[in-house]
């Protein structure tokens, strides 16, 4: 087993069991203990703490991603200054966005329009963004050593498991709302501890605080392109995925934004294939430093297969199942106290954005460890233009429905430039005729299930939903073929059985 799946593998473990666990977060014990402004809250401060991350860390993250191989290959262990230089320019963009926060605060908090609420935790957006900023530095190191598997454990589970004692805790009113925020503002502290301890120990990284190394003498100009560059391509990536976040803040409230946190989440399951892919980010760089393009290719067509089959499988598990959740959440959870109905149409558009993304494999891990990286940030750049105006239009005038579909034509523009790029300069294309026939006998499957009478009893009819779209559709995959490490696994276990069954 490679690399890529093995880490893949694990990594998809943790985060399926940190999704779990989110999702008894935020379906559950949110929606049972939270009003749905406090649960925009908590979302707000997130998504606000991620957008700052991007600009204080000046590309310093994609800088480790990039130049790693390079400084490994070349450098002893304690003359490699990498972890200090980009600690220290980290800590330079920290400093600087704080002061501008803390300038610009009242201008702020008068833009929040109809969210006067979240003026009263504005400042616990600087411990979020800090502690945040110092664990995806740390990350990095340790996707480029490929233990990307230990750090997914960290971001995806043992956050939720803190998140979870904290829920339960304000929920027995052991604690007020304002020490749960608090804590929330913290929760990336213990993971920072736990990275920093197993990155010594490992005897790979140190923060040598010595004279530059001949690699950063050799490689500053690059860098310093190179990171600028990214700089802005990834806060224009994460502003793109955040600014609906302050739009709804802005233009609607944070009830509605609460109502989108929860369709989102849903829909960000299926994120799950590709965060684990985070281990292929080194291996691209690797492969584009040795000019070894089959290898590239090789992963491209995997990544495509893979997550487009795992994303069709999500995507109708949720959406053949979403009038059951609504009511659970509607009727069980907030006992009619607040309704969860809007969640239906916003999952269904929100989905079908994440299958076409997850459709187009790693492009974007592609294209920034490439030499022709630049093309990343004006990608990126399309990307916001596109969707900052689509977002404030049509959330405007069609609420949250209409900032969904904004979401669906920004990914479909986004990823079909990309597309074009790759094909054009690198001649790769993933795509093959079996790709056809799964989505058109998948989307079969969908309908046939759909229009299944439903159950009065909204779990009995989940697992009949349930059982018959996972045999369907494990069929179908096995049948066409067209993800052969899917197969593989298949009939790997079939094999298990079969011994079982015999002995």
């Amino acid at each position: 087993m490679g690399i890529i799946q093995k880490q893949g593998v694990r990594s998809s473990l943790y985060i399926i069991l940190g999704f779990v666990i989110g999702a008894i977060n935020l379906m559950i014990l949110s929606t049972a203990f939270l009003t749905q402004t406090q649960i925009g809250i908590t979302r707000a401060l997130i998504d606000s703490s991620t957008t700052l991350v991007a600009f204080c860390s000046l590309g310093t993250i994609n800088l480790i991603y990039k130049f790693y191989p390079y400084y490994r290959d070349h450098l002893d262990v304690k003359k490699n200054d990498l972890p200090f230089i980009t600690a220290f320019i980290s800590l330079i963009g920290f400093c600087l966005v704080a002061l501008f926060c803390f300038i610009s605060k009242d201008f702020i908090i008068r833009k929040l329009g109809k969210s006067p609420e979240f003026a009263n935790y504005f400042f616990h957006i600087f411990p979020y963004t800090f502690i945040l900023l110092i664990f995806l530095l740390l990350e990095a190191y340790m996707w480029a050593q490929h233990k990307s598997a230990i750090t997914n454990f960290l971001r995806e589970t043992l956050v939720r498991i803190i998140t979870t004692v904290l829920l339960l805790l304000f929920g027995y009113k052991i604690i007020n709302f304002n020490t749960f925020m608090n804590g929330f503002s913290l929760l990336y502290l213990i993971p920072v501890i736990i990275v920093i301890v197993m990155l010594i120990r490992s005897g790979k990284w140190r923060l040598n605080i010595i004279k530059p190394s001949k690699v950063t003498r050799r490689l500053k100009k690059k860098m310093l392109v190179f990171g600028s560059f990214v700089l802005g391509a990834h806060f224009l990536n994460v502003l793109a995925r955040t600014n609906d976040t302050f739009l709804i803040v802005g233009l609607n409230g944070l009830k509605d934004l609460g109502v989108f946190s929860i369709a989102l989440y849903i829909t960000a399951i299926m994120d799950i294939p590709q965060r684990s892919l985070g281990i292929a980010i080194p291996l691209l760089s690797q492969a584009w430093k040795d000019k070894d393009m089959d290898n590239i290719t090789n992963i491209y067509s995997k990544s495509v297969s893979n997550l487009l089959v795992v994303g069709l499988a999500m995507f109708g598990l949720i959406w053949l199942n979403i009038h059951n959740l609504s009511f659970f959440l509607t009727h069980v959870m907030s006992k009619g106290n607040q309704n969860w109905s809007m969640i239906e149409p916003i999952v269904f558009i929100l989905g079908i954005a994440k299958v076409i993304d997850l459709g187009t494999g790693v492009n974007g891990s592609i294209i920034a460890t490439s030499n022709l990286w630049k093309f990343d940030f004006f990608t990126n750049v399309f990307y916001t233009i596109l969707s900052l105006p689509l977002n404030f239009f049509l959330i405007k005038y069609f609420g949250l429905p209409g900032l969904a579909l904004s979401n669906l034509a920004a990914l479909i523009l986004f990823n079909s430039v990309r597309y074009w790029f790759l094909y054009h300069k690198y001649n790769l294309q993933p795509y093959n005729y079996n790709h056809l026939k799964l989505l058109i006998t998948t989307i079969a499957i969908y309908a046939l299930i759909y229009f299944i009478p439903r159950l009065t009893n909204i779990y009995i009819d989940t697992i009949m939903r349930v059982g018959i779209f996972s045999s369907m559709f494990l069929i179908t995959i096995y049948k066409i073929d067209v993800a052969p490490d899917i197969n593989k696994m298949i009939n790997k276990r079939l094999r298990f059985l079969s011994i079982k069954t015999h002995s």
